[in-house]
């Protein structure tokens, strides 16, 4: 017996009510394609999973702990049984035939490695949130004071690809990885996201290893789903620190070794400017010391081995 057209995996944690949404979207439409809905937990307390098991044709996978955006993303892939794969955050809702016409477009055009849609704010308004692919410039100017002025801010503005007003369909180098579709077999034998990359920069890592592998990405405005946007890694702890060291593993992957201490230098000048920033924000000494603490503190760990 063959499986379905298309597996969508959602990695939950801590999401409840924003994952039986995605799945009640879901579950409200009449798809084309055949499909299965595997939702790996990762490790939520909040009741996500109890909640989760009452949903009808629904796989889902308990994890005991908390397996990160791209082990929990890869383990869903690897038992599912669709000839293509999406990863569909828990905070997501797919508009009517939005998921079909990712399949046609992949099922019509061999040439691509993977499509994703537009994505929309909850009052339906557009995320801009395709991307550039991050270089060493962008590094230097990225949320920080040089990338406010000339020429800092045409890279910034590249970067963020604010060129482009997403109302259309175009080739991107990294759309959002809210909803992102491949074929199986070409997610698996990639090895899916790098798993170094716990939470941040494994869909850009992805799209990256895609595009030298001559496999173009679609951004499809035909396509729609409401998303949330940032649910889980607002209650993650050390969410900073994260983005940090995932950050530095990319540019080490992607730039060699000596992006590394170049990545390092930017950190310490932002954790500068925050210093100084603090001194303008805290009238209380107190408040200032005990601010200017917790920036030495992220630095330490950022930077620790």
């Amino acid at each position: 017996m063959n499986g379905p057209d298309v597996s969508l995996v959602v990695l939950s944690w801590n999401t409840k009510d924003l994952t039986l949404a995605c799945l009640a979207a879901l579950r409200a439409e009449t798809p084309r394609y055949s499909r299965e809905v595997i939702v790996i937990d990762n490790g939520s307390h909040d009741g996500s999973a109890d909640a989760v098991a009452e949903v009808p044709d629904v796989r889902l996978i308990r994890n005991a702990d908390n397996r990160g955006y791209a082990g929990g993303n890869n383990q869903g892939a690897e038992l599912a049984e669709g000839r293509l794969v999406c990863l569909l955050n828990s905070d997501t809702e797919v508009r009517p035939g939005a998921i079909d016409h990712l399949v046609e477009f992949l099922d019509g055009h061999p040439e691509y490695g993977a499509v994703a849609p537009k994505l929309l704010n909850v009052d339906g308004t557009i995320q801009t949130a395709c991307m550039r692919f991050p270089g060493l410039l962008v590094a230097l100017c990225y949320d920080s004071i040089w990338g406010k002025f000339w020429p800092g801010k045409w890279v910034d503005d590249r970067y963020y690809m604010r060129d482009f007003d997403h109302e259309h369909s175009r080739d991107v180098d990294q759309p959002p990885g809210a909803c992102f579709m491949m074929r199986r077999r070409e997610y698996l034998d990639m090895g899916g996201l790098d798993a170094k990359l716990y939470l941040f920069f494994n869909d850009v890592d992805l799209c990256r290893r895609l595009w030298k592998g001559d496999r173009r990405i679609r951004y499809l405005a035909a396509a729609e789903v409401v998303h949330h946007g940032g649910a889980s890694t607002q209650k993650f702890h050390g969410f900073v620190i994260t983005w940090f060291r995932n950050r530095i593993a990319y540019y080490r992957k992607h730039y060699g070794p000596l992006a590394v201490p170049y990545l390092h230098l930017i950190l310490r000048m932002r954790a500068l400017e925050e210093w100084f920033k603090a001194g303008s924000r805290c009238a209380d000494p107190e408040a200032r010391r005990a601010e200017r603490a917790e920036i030495r503190r992220y630095v330490r760990e950022i930077l620790a081995p």
